[in-house]
C-alpha cells in the first residue's frame, strides 16, 4: 500500500524553527533563539554582498580601461578632452594608381616580394570625393579650401568662398586657440596648398600677395610659427636677383619686422640640428621656386634638405616648443611636388616623389610613437593629377598586359631636368647635328634610354619649348605607363591615419569637406570665430597693387569667365614661364 505523500519527508531545520516558535506562542516561553537576529545577520550579509559585487564590477572596468590603455597609451578618441597634436598630411595630386605604381616600382628595385607594401598602404582608412563648386574636377586650390575651411569653393579660391568672402581656416583658428602651428612643403610656400591655410585671395595666382600674408601682413597678423619650402623669389624685392615679385616689396625684411628668423640654405637648416636649435617663429625658404624634383635633389643633398628631413625638424621643435604649454601644434606637411609630376606625365619623378613622401609619413609615425602628448595624423591628396594608369596601349593591336618598371629604375633624372638642361644647350646656337648628338646623350645618361629613334629625336628639334613632355613620354612609352591628361581628374583618393580610432570620423567614403570638419573638431577650435573676425577687420581694407592701383586686401576680383584654376601646361610651364621656366631654371609653375 503506497505511502502518504509526506509520511517520510524529513523535516527540514527552518521547520522545527517554526515548531518550536509555535510552542513559545502556547507556552509562553523563549525558543532559546533571537529571530531578529538571525534577520539582521542576513540584512548585513546581503548588504556586504552587494557591496563586493560593485567593487569587483568596478574593478574589472578599471582593469579593462587599464590594459586598452596600456595597448593605446595615446588612448586615442575621435574627440580628446586634453591636450594635442595633429599633424595633416597633404599628398598633391598622389591617386590611388600612383601607390600601384610606386608600390611595384619599389619591388622590382630592391628585389622585393610582390606582396610587399610602403608605409602609407599600411594606415588606408577611407576615401575623400574631390568636386570643388565650380567644376567636377577640382584645382589644388578648391581641394585645399576644403581642407582648411571645411567649405566647397571655386577653383583659384584661396581660404575665399563663391561669394568672395574670407573663410577663417583651421590653422588660424588653432593659433588664436593657443596651438603653434607650422606648414612644411616642397613647392613654393605661396602655392595653394599651403597657402590656403594662412592666406586669403581670390586669385590662387597671386603669390606675392599670398608671400606678405604669410609672413602677418593680413587682418590677423602672424599666424603661422614655422615655414619650411621654397618660393624665395616671391619675398625679394624685383631689385633683387633672382626675384619673381611683380613689386620692390622686400617680404624677407617685412618677416624679420614681424619677428621672424629666416634661414635660406642648406647650412641654415643643418644650423638648427633636426629642430632642437630653433627659434620662433621660423621662415626657412630653401629654393628660389620649388625644391627639386626628389629623383634630382637626392644628388643635391647638400643643397636642398629633403620632405622627411623638414617634417622631422618641423615635429621636433614644434614638439619641444609645447612639451610644457596647455596646447599642442598644428602641423601641415605636403609632398608637393606629386602634383607636378602628374603634369609633366613624367612617371621616374613620381615614384621617387611618392617614395619621399612614403618616407615622411613614416617619420610622422615615429615621432607620434614616441611622442607622450597625446596625438593624430591624416594625411590624403585634394585631387589626383595625370589620369595615371599602369597600362599602356602603343599600337592598334590588341595591348598586352604589361608595365615596365625596370624602365623607371634606368632613369637618374627628371624630364624637368633635362628639359632645362636642353634649354641652356639650345642657348649656345648648335647645329642640327649637335642637336641631336646631345639629345642622344641625354636621353642616355638621364633616362637610361638607349634606342632613341630618329622620330623622337626630331620633335626634341623642331619644338624644343616643350622637350619637358618629350622626354617623358619617352620614358612613359618605354615603361607602358599610361596618362589621359596633362591635368586633373575627378578620381577619389586615398584618406589614411597614424590613428583608425582617432579618426573614426574619417573611416569610409567622404566629401572633402568631411576632412576640413575632422581637423576643426579634433582640434576642438572655433572657425566660425575666425571668419567672423576676418570679415569684421577686412571690411574695407585696402591694399597697393604692383599698378599702384587700390585693391581689397583679397587682391583683385576675377574677370567674368577667367579661368583661375591653370594655364597652358602644354605650351609654357604657367603665366609666370620667363621668371620660373627659363631665368630661374627651378620649378614649373604647374601645380595647379
Amino acid at each position: 500500500m503506497p505511502e502518504p505523500l509526506f509520511s517520510n519527508r524529513p523535516s527540514s531545520e527552518r521547520s522545527r524553527d517554526d515548531l518550536a516558535e509555535e510552542d513559545a506562542l502556547l507556552t509562553g516561553e523563549r525558543t532559546g533563539h533571537s529571530y531578529g537576529d538571525v534577520r539582521s545577520w542576513k540584512f548585513w550579509r546581503e548588504i556586504g554582498l552587494f557591496i563586493w559585487a560593485v567593487i569587483a564590477t568596478a574593478l574589472v572596468i578599471v582593469l579593462a580601461v587599464i590594459y586598452q590603455k596600456a595597448q593605446d597609451p595615446k588612448h586615442s578618441s575621435p574627440h580628446p578632452l586634453g591636450k594635442r597634436n595633429l599633424i595633416f598630411m597633404v599628398s598633391d595630386g598622389m591617386g590611388p594608381t600612383s601607390l600601384s605604381l610606386t608600390r611595384s616600382f619599389k619591388q622590382f628595385q630592391n628585389g622585393l616580394p610582390y606582396n610587399h607594401q610602403l608605409v602609407i598602404d599600411q594606415h588606408l582608412i577611407g576615401q575623400s570625393r574631390t568636386r570643388s563648386s565650380s567644376s567636377l574636377v577640382t584645382d589644388s586650390a578648391a581641394g585645399a579650401t576644403a581642407f582648411s575651411c571645411g567649405m566647397k569653393s571655386y577653383n583659384g579660391a584661396i581660404s575665399v568662398l563663391p561669394n568672395h568672402e574670407p573663410c577663417g581656416t583651421v590653422l588660424e583658428a588653432a593659433k588664436k586657440a593657443g596651438y603653434m602651428t607650422g606648414l612644411v612643403v616642397t613647392t613654393r610656400i605661396t602655392d595653394a596648398t599651403p597657402a590656403c591655410f594662412a592666406a586669403h585671395v581670390n586669385m590662387r595666382g597671386e603669390e606675392d600677395r599670398i608671400a606678405e600674408q604669410l609672413v602677418g601682413d593680413y587682418p590677423l597678423g602672424r599666424v603661422v610659427d614655422l615655414m619650411f619650402g621654397g618660393g624665395r623669389c616671391h619675398f625679394l624685392s624685383n631689385s633683387t636677383e633672382n626675384s619673381c615679385r611683380s613689386d620692390d616689396k622686400d617680404i624677407v625684411a617685412l618677416a624679420k619686422a614681424n619677428g621672424f628668423n629666416y634661414i635660406s640654405d642648406r647650412k641654415g637648416f643643418d644650423g638648427l640640428k633636426g629642430g632642437k636649435a630653433v627659434t620662433f617663429p621660423l621662415l626657412g625658404l630653401f629654393a628660389d621656386t620649388d625644391v627639386p624634383y626628389e629623383i634630382d635633389r637626392r644628388n643635391e643633398n647638400d643643397i636642398y634638405p629633403s620632405l622627411h628631413e623638414m617634417a622631422e625638424a618641423a615635429l621636433t621643435a614644434l614638439g619641444e616648443a609645447t612639451k610644457d604649454s596647455e596646447k599642442g601644434f598644428f602641423l601641415m606637411i605636403e609632398g608637393s611636388r606629386i602634383d607636378h609630376a602628374g603634369h609633366h606625365n613624367d612617371p621616374a619623378a613620381q615614384v621617387h616623389e611618392v617614395l619621399a613622401y612614403d618616407k615622411a609619413f613614416a617619420s610622422v609615425l615615429r615621432f607620434l610613437e614616441r611622442d607622450p602628448t597625446e596625438g593624430v595624423m591624416v594625411s590624403t591628396s585634394d585631387h589626383e593629377t595625370g589620369g595615371l594608369s599602369t597600362a599602356r596601349q602603343l599600337h592598334a593591336t590588341y595591348p598586352e598586359y604589361l608595365w615596365y618598371p625596370g624602365a623607371l629604375a634606368n632613369a637618374s633624372h627628371s624630364a624637368e631636368r633635362l628639359g632645362l638642361e636642353y634649354g641652356e644647350f639650345l642657348s649656345k646656337n648648335p647645329s642640327d647635328a649637335e642637336k641631336t648628338t646631345f639629345i642622344k646623350s641625354s636621353a642616355s645618361s638621364g633616362l637610361g634610354i638607349e634606342n632613341i629613334t630618329d622620330e623622337e629625336v626630331s620633335k626634341f628639334v623642331e619644338e624644343p619649348e616643350i622637350a619637358l613632355y618629350y622626354y617623358a613620354d619617352m620614358i612613359s612609352r618605354r615603361s607602358q605607363t599610361g596618362w589621359s591628361t596633362h591635368g586633373h581628374s575627378a578620381a577619389d583618393v586615398n584618406i589614411y591615419s597614424s590613428d583608425p580610432k582617432a579618426a573614426l570620423p574619417l573611416v569610409g567614403n567622404h566629401e572633402n569637406t568631411e576632412v576640413g570638419d575632422f581637423l576643426r573638431e579634433y582640434l576642438g577650435v572655433d572657425v566660425a570665430a575666425v571668419t567672423k573676425e576676418l570679415r569684421e577687420k577686412g571690411a574695407n581694407l585696402m591694399v597697393t597693387d604692383a599698378d599702384g592701383q587700390q585693391v581689397s586686401w583679397m587682391g583683385k576680383l576675377p574677370e567674368e569667365g577667367q579661368r583661375l584654376d591653370g594655364q597652358n601646361h602644354v605650351t609654357s610651364f604657367g603665366k609666370d614661364y620667363r621668371k620660373r621656366g627659363v631665368v630661374h631654371g627651378r620649378g614649373c609653375a604647374c601645380g595647379h
